[in-house]
Formats: C-alpha cells, structure tokens, sequence
C-alpha cells in the first residue's frame, strides 16, 4: 500500500508511535520533492508536539542518513572525527577546532551548516571569505582533508539531502527546538560523513536551543544514545551559552575573531576553555592522546607553534581563498559602513544579558535570514562584546554594533543597551564546561 503523507502525519499529530517503514517513506518523500513544503512543515510541527521515542528516533536519523551516499575515509589510514555544536551566538569554535585537531593528526571532515533561528551558521562565517568554496566537488574535498587534515564544507546534494531541506523549513517554521527533529538532524549528516568519533557541544542557557537544564541534558543523552547505537564513538560536554561564547556575532567579525584566537589572542577566556576542552575531547576519541591532560597539552602546542593557523591558512586558499589571507584579512573581509558604540546606561557589573535576543539583532541587522532563499549582509554583527562580571563606567562601551546605515545602527544600539542588566553586586562567576555525557 502506498504511503499517504498525511496519514502519516496525522499519526504522530495524535500522538502515534510511526513505525521505521513510515518513517522512511516519508524521508524518501522529503528527499525526491513528492511531498509538499507545508506537508514537511506540518510533519516538523507534529513531531514539535508529539515527540519521538528512541525507535523512532534512531530510525529518522538513519532514513535521513540513507536518503544520500555516505563517505569513505578508510583510504587515510589515520583517525576520523569531527565536532558538531548545538548552537548558540558567537559560537565561531569549529573555525578554530579543526585545524588545531589536525594538527595533532586526526582527520577532520566537517560538514556544517548554515545559521538556524537565532544563531550563526559556520558556512555564513566562511562565506564572508571571498572565494571560499563551501561546496568543492567530492574529489577536491577528499584532496584538501588528505593533504591538510581538515576541511570545513556544507551538504553537497548526496550527502543527507532530506535533511538539507528539513534544516530550511525547520529555521522559519518554529520547529527548531525539538530534540528528535535536532537529534536526527545532527547526526544523519555527521554518520554519512563516514566518522569514527563524534564530540558534541551541546548548550545550555538563554542563548541556546535548550534554556532549561533538565531538557539540555535529554537532548544531549539522545545524540549520545543514538549516535552509539550506530556505531560512531560519541561523548557530548553541555557548555554554558547565558552570554556570547566569543566577543564578536556576525560573520566577518568572527572571521576575525578567529584569526585573533589563533595567533594566541584569547587565551584565557571562556572560548578558549571550549576550545581547549573540545579538541582534548576529540584528541582521546581519536586514540591519539591517552587522556586529557595529554591532549590539551597538544593543542596547545599546535596553537602556540602556528601549526593550527598554518592548517585553516592552507584550507582556505584549498578552498578557493586567498593564499594570504590569514595575514591580510582586513584586506578581503568586508567592513560595515557605519559601526557605533552601546554605552553602559550606569556604572556597575555586567550581571546578565538576553543572548538569544542579541542573536536576533545580528538577524534583523541583515547578518541572518528569515526565509530560506534570503540573503546575508556578511559585513553586519557585533563587536567589542563585554564579558558578563566586567566593571564597566556609565558611557563605556559594552559592544560595537556593524551596520549598513545610520538609522539600523540607531535602532539597534537602544534595543542592546536594553539587553545587558548592570548591577552594583559583581556576580558570581558560571563555569564554561558545566557537564560531561558518555
């Protein structure tokens, strides 16, 4: 009997368990274009609703998986993994990541995505690199892993595509934050990637997909669960997102943010504690380093000795950049027209700031979408962010907003002076790693 899309969802909009079958029917569906973009947006929202159980979820994710080709690394001879965040605002940590991991020996293929709801996307942030190739035929993506080590990219057309188009309609239909739809998203692409180790970096707080706790830690033993279960070796580190990880959103800022990171000009701050404990992570994975001392010591060196910033130097002219791009970035980055300072309204601590709201003014600035098709203003963001527990004097500037014109810039700098809280009591400080899930 053929299946019918909407009995299908109709089922799980009455809270029915869909059996893998029906499941798979409706990804293959969703994959060749037979089923409708409302279909696939009421399907999202049942699921929103109702929820999946682990059958059902371990059977999205490997439907959404087998709708492409999965990739073969075995040729390297050498370990594979790969990172994936759940996403939040400043998260430009994969930048960063992969070359420092490569430089320590392990393959790192990354397939990335673009940004989703409130946050940025890693392919956005390259895009703001003139000449960079997100989507490199297979045969040069395979070149550029073997020859660097690591090679940062989006979906081709082959690798996972229902979940291509279910990430789109997913970002403008209020769907985001559904921890099977996230789950099967995640890992459907990273399993046809062709890994052997998974690290996740799963967020918790007012920036994030998650702001409770208890729903942080199911949806980080979901990807945990289901991504063993298929056989990928997988452990995920819940980190804090109540602020911005890095002091710049937006994309060509974070460019910039991490050629800074990686000639050694964040150490210390609450993105380098992420970094550091996110390649120790990937490091053991890999079987590379026995356990984690030994291997943030190793992407310290690789960050200290220029191994990291030669790697991401040589993906990026690989890949369609400039061969001298990492020392003359200001060069080919685009610069907004006007940027204007937020000033402190008081003096005092910075105590708490809406994250997921300052995502949101990097959006209606331009440097994010609200309908599929749309395009970025990759130039536009924020700057200069402040970290939550600094002093700050009335008339200081606790961010720098990147704008297209005067009157956006205006808008903008009322509505984030009125997202940061200063107080006279300086707050007590959040560890950056809150937990550890096997």
């Amino acid at each position: 009997m053929t299946m019918l899309p909407q009995e299908v969802i109709r089922k799980k909009r009455d809270g029915g368990q869909l059996e893998a079958d029906e499941i798979a029917g409706f990804i293959k569906g969703l994959a060749d274009g037979s089923i409708s973009e409302g279909q696939v947006a009421a399907f999202a929202m049942a699921v929103w609703f109702a929820g999946m159980n682990r059958e059902e979820c371990v059977a999205l994710t490997l439907a959404m998986r087998d709708s492409g080709e999965a990739l073969d690394w075995s040729i390297l001879g050498r370990p594979v993994v790969d990172k994936h965040s759940t996403g939040g605002v400043g998260d430009n940590v994969s930048l960063m990541l992969a070359p420092i991991v490569a430089a320590c020996g392990p393959a790192v293929p990354m397939i990335s995505g673009r940004g989703l709801g409130h946050t940025g996307g890693t392919l956005d942030k390259l895009e703001s690199i003139p000449g960079y190739d997100i989507q490199p035929s297979p045969a040069l993506f395979r070149r550029v892993v073997d020859e660097v080590g690591c090679a940062i990219i989006g979906q081709t057309a082959n690798l996972a595509p229902a979940d291509k188009r279910l990430y789109a309609i997913r970002d403008v239909t209020a769907t985001v934050d559904s921890v099977p739809l996230i789950t099967a998203s995640i890992l459907s692409k990273k399993l046809a990637a062709g890994l052997q180790s998974l690290i996740l970096d799963v967020k918790l707080g007012n920036g994030s997909f998650m702001a409770d706790a208890s729903e942080t830690e199911i949806l980080a033993r979901s990807l945990v669960d289901v991504a063993n279960g298929a056989g990928v070796r997988t452990s995920a580190l819940i980190t804090d997102m109540n602020e911005p990880l890095a002091d710049a959103a937006g994309n060509a800022l974070e460019i910039k943010n991490c050629l800074a990171y990686l000639r050694g000009e964040k150490a210390g701050t609450r993105l380098d504690k992420v970094v550091m404990a996110l390649a120790a992570e990937m490091l053991v994975a890999a079987g590379v380093a026995a356990g984690p001392a030994q291997a943030e010591a190793m992407a310290r060196r690789a960050l200290q000795s220029g191994a990291a910033m030669e790697r991401f130097a040589r993906m990026i002219h690989l890949l369609g950049g400039a061969a001298d791009f990492v020392d003359h970035a200001e060069t080919y980055l685009a610069k907004a027209p006007v940027v204007v300072p937020v000033d402190a309204g008081r003096d005092g601590y910075l105590t708490a700031c809406r994250t997921r709201e300052l995502g949101m003014v990097v959006i209606a600035l331009g440097g994010g979408r609200t309908r599929p098709d749309e395009e970025i203003d990759h130039r536009v963001g924020l700057d200069g962010l402040k970290p939550l527990g600094t002093r700050v004097q009335k008339g200081e500037p606790i961010a720098f907003i990147h704008a297209a014109d005067r009157q956006m810039a205006g808008e903008m700098r009322k509505m984030v002076a009125a997202l940061y809280t200063i107080e006279d009591e300086q707050p007590a400080p959040r560890p950056v790693i809150v937990s550890r899930i096997t």
